[in-house]
């Protein structure tokens, strides 16, 4: 029999340790270890094995056939959109996002609007009580939905429950609140919520199910608890936008069943979250075309072409120290940019303050929006507007060349479908058949080879 060894676990950010300490050495936090009974890494020995053999497993062929599974339609399509399609039965489906983002409002139009194609329909609640889901689903206009409700936080319960009502769709909200009579351990911890997460998820398997768990967050954007929930479900999807705006980002970073990366696009109204099929013009609504610092940055999210609004400012240091503030947008990239311009091109920004903005709250994450930012800033600083419905896209290396970003034809086609005329990108294309794609485009492309032409184009005053 193996022989139980004590570890203590961090309840911040779930970090095993071997002995009781009051700081935890990973994430930092004070009297934040707990301890935990787990079996020794010895494990069973072979000869314990021996007596108790597993059956045998069935195994199939690389080539085998097997029917796609059928996907159940939300009816909303950006979100059916995030996920590839649609729902798959038997996924583990884990959404997290800040408070008040938005979250569990998505979630109960996504249960309604399946309800309604009478698919059985169960939304459990551990925050809030059946009477308040009521007075939400009543502002939203979805009172009519059939759609089971339940205020409930333990395990055992809810899963018995589960399984007398054998329903199709299952939304947990949250899985912070959950807590299983197994683990000696408050709700929230990092073992009650793995364990929950896990029997969750096995339940979403065996009963063909798909189950919606909802996540909170740390203060650094992180699903609160252990990084293993993330490796148990099948998809992972963040809700991301600023308080100030009305846009929000549903962006899978983990799916099993459709492409990653991939965002779905909202508004928040009075009416609950409203999905947005074009973006880029949802984006460019407010834009001032002749506004130097104002770049238009033709990006791919997942696989949609997005047109974003990219700010800077440029402007004197009242102070010995240069400030650097950006928004929705790396400040590691930024810094880079700053470092090849002054250092290739003789642009001298040091003793200036530069702000950088991604308008409408996205954040950006690719390195093709490096040509952009450059022309903002260099926009900014010599006061030039560049030319009116222009975009830019293109990556910087640090020798200051331009390098051919990917899937060009789609950015030039989302540019030309918004009514722009001309594009700003590398001279070199990706593949051969990108490049034939990107020529027969009716949009004048103005191409670069290094960071220095464009540079020069505002020195001549042929920016504006």
């Amino acid at each position: 029999m193996a022989r139980s060894a004590v570890t203590y676990t961090c309840q911040s950010c779930g970090t095993q340790h071997n002995k009781w300490t009051g700081k935890c050495g990973d994430c930092g936090g004070w009297n934040t270890l707990a301890e935990e009974k787990a079996l020794s890494s010895a494990g069973p020995s072979s000869k314990s094995l021996g007596k108790s053999r597993g059956k045998k497993i069935e195994l199939t062929s690389l080539s085998a056939k097997e029917a796609p599974p059928e996907r159940i339609q939300s009816g909303i399509g950006e979100f059916d959109r995030v996920l590839g399609g649609g729902i798959i039965p038997g996924a583990a489906v884990l959404i997290g996002g800040d408070p008040g983002i938005g979250k569990s409002t998505l979630l109960l139009q996504v249960a309604a609007a399946i309800a309604r194609n009478n698919t059985k329909t169960i939304y459990v609640s551990g925050e809030e009580a059946r009477a308040q889901i009521r007075l939400r689903a009543s502002r939203l206009g979805l009172e009519d939905a059939d759609v089971l409700l339940a205020a409930e936080t333990s395990l055992r319960d809810i899963l018995t429950t589960l399984d007398a009502e054998k329903p199709d769709l299952v939304v947990i909200d949250s899985i912070q609140t959950m807590w299983s009579d197994a683990i000696e351990s408050a709700p929230g911890s990092v073992a009650q919520v793995r364990a929950c997460a896990l029997e969750l998820t096995n339940f979403a398997k065996r009963r063909d199910v798909a189950v919606l768990l909802v996540g909170h967050v740390t203060k650094d954007g992180q699903i609160a608890g252990p990084r293993v929930v993330e490796h148990m479900v099948d998809t992972v999807l963040y809700c991301e936008g600023e308080r100030g705006h009305q846009f929000r980002i549903l962006r899978a970073v983990k799916n099993r069943f459709g492409p990653a990366d991939e965002i779905g696009v909202f508004e928040m109204t009075g009416m609950g979250m409203s999905e947005v099929n074009n973006p880029s013009a949802l984006f460019l609504g407010d834009r001032d075309e002749r506004a130097p610092g104002s770049v238009v940055f033709a990006g791919i999210e997942g696989t949609r072409p997005v047109l974003v609004e990219i700010q800077a400012l440029v402007a004197p240091s009242a102070l010995g120290t240069s400030r650097r503030a950006v928004v929705g947008w790396d400040t590691g990239r930024l810094a880079m940019v700053l470092a090849v311009l002054e250092a290739r091109c003789g642009v001298q920004l040091g003793s200036y303050d530069v702000y950088l903005n991604v308008a409408g709250g996205l954040r950006i994450s690719e390195p093709a929006a490096d040509l952009a930012v450059a022309a903002a800033l260099i926009s900014s600083y010599t006061d030039t507007a560049l030319p009116a419905r222009t975009v830019v896209f293109g990556e910087i290396s640090l020798s200051g060349a331009i390098r051919s970003v990917a899937q060009s034809p789609s950015r030039v086609r989302e540019a030309e479908k918004l009514g722009f005329d001309s594009v700003f990108a590398p001279s070199r294309v990706g593949a051969s058949d990108d490049k034939e794609a990107t020529e027969k485009s009716a949009l004048r492309i103005e191409a670069f080879d290094e960071l220095r032409g464009l540079v020069d184009r505002f020195d001549t005053g042929e920016g504006a």
